[in-house]
């Protein structure tokens, strides 16, 4: 009987290893099947004009109270306290516009519908962990938006791109009416991660880089999405962050655990234009440290104040100090060690994509001040 057991533990191990070869070479063939849409993309309808005067179509922003999920604040490992809470901070007075993540996996459709439940409920725990360390801001605006579905990015088809300009008219339409709303004189700082982060860096082109608009812009977080130095940073009208204390600049980083095995994000990268039309090649990726607040450079995991290790379900979470290091490599990826056991939500390749901001809360809560600061002691 014993031998018999371990004859079914080496099949298990061996069919394990199996699978992981073939998710390993197959990835993208496996995942383009299960989450890209066999449907035509349907046209959508625009929003209403006055379609974000209405409380509901904001996962975030004045006046919603208790719900708010960017107002949620992680507790401090071992003190058993929560951090200041929204009207204790010290720092002038900013508006956060924050744009989310791709929360839409069903290939039912090119575009989440509105009324989605699941991709609303990720949506939020998305908005909790990553705009929460923007919680200092005075204002924080997170728009619901018809994002385009998880498959859009899997594949090149036009209608990927339909969907993708269609995510984007709703975001522009949420940033006209976050812009109308917010007193002249306040300072905003722009936040977003993967998809949002794409349409952010949209806005920053057709939006802002021309616009005297432009000069209120105190910071810009476009984490999760690769922008080449060479071929995207110049259209965007804002030069990246060379130190901690400056203001009007962009913070930009994708961060992987070691052994990295990067090559799916740089094949679709080097493979795709730049802003500027050309092929973005092996051009070094754009990597700010979110612990130095510099281009490039290295720190240790003891300049790390704080990384987000939420519970296995993502309802809550503590932050624990010196336990996640950062490095910017050749390539402009952030690396990050060994890998922190933060989630089971962790992409393969050692891919923290999903963590990106969450592995370093605490630093971004402080860059976020240190920028606002800086840019309100501007003359």
């Amino acid at each position: 009987m014993a031998r018999k057991f371990l004859y079914f533990v080496a099949i298990l191990i061996v069919l394990a290893i199996a699978a992981l070869f073939v998710l390993r070479f197959y990835w993208d063939d496996l995942a383009e099947v299960a989450y890209v849409p066999s449907s035509e993309f349907v046209e959508q309808k625009p929003l209403e004009t006055n379609a974000y005067q209405d409380p509901a179509m904001w996962l975030s922003r004045p006046g919603i109270g208790l719900d708010d999920a960017a107002r949620w604040q992680p507790a401090i490992q071992g003190e058993g306290r929560q951090l200041p809470a929204e009207g204790q901070s010290t720092v002038p007075a900013f508006a956060v516009f924050f744009i989310h993540p791709t929360s839409y996996l069903d290939r039912a459709n090119w575009n989440a519908p509105l009324d989605d439940a699941q991709s609303q409920q990720i949506a939020r725990l998305y908005v909790r962990g990553m705009a929460s360390p923007f919680n200092q801001a005075s204002e924080i605006w997170a728009p619901r938006y018809r994002q385009a579905t998880f498959g859009a990015f899997l594949t090149d088809s036009p209608e990927a791109q339909r969907a993708i300009d269609a995510a984007y008219e709703d975001v522009k339409q949420a940033f006209d009416f976050f812009v109308a709303s917010v007193d002249s004189e306040t300072p905003i700082v722009l936040v977003g991660h993967s998809q949002g982060s794409l349409h952010l860096l949209r806005l920053l082109r057709e939006e802002l880089a021309d616009s005297p608009l432009k000069g209120r812009i105190a910071a810009i977080y476009a984490v999760g999405w690769p922008i080449s130095v060479a071929h995207d940073l110049p259209a965007l009208g804002f030069p990246a962050c060379a130190t901690p204390s400056q203001a009007g600049c962009i913070m930009s980083w994708s961060t992987f655990a070691e052994p990295a095995d990067p090559g799916r994000l740089l094949d679709a990268y080097g493979g795709s234009p730049g802003f500027d039309g050309q092929p973005r090649g092996e051009s070094p990726i754009l990597c700010t440290n979110p612990l130095t607040g510099g281009i490039g450079g290295e720190a240790l995991a003891d300049a790390n104040l704080g990384t987000l290790i939420p519970e296995a379900d993502y309802s809550t979470g503590e932050l624990i100090p010196g336990s996640v290091p950062a490095r910017c490599d050749s390539r402009g990826l952030l690396l990050i060690g060994d890998p922190p056991e933060v989630g089971s939500a962790v992409l393969p390749g050692n891919n923290y994509h999903v963590y990106d901001i969450p592995l370093f809360w605490q630093n971004v809560k402080q860059d976020v001040g240190r920028r606002v600061e800086a840019w309100t002691a501007r003359p």
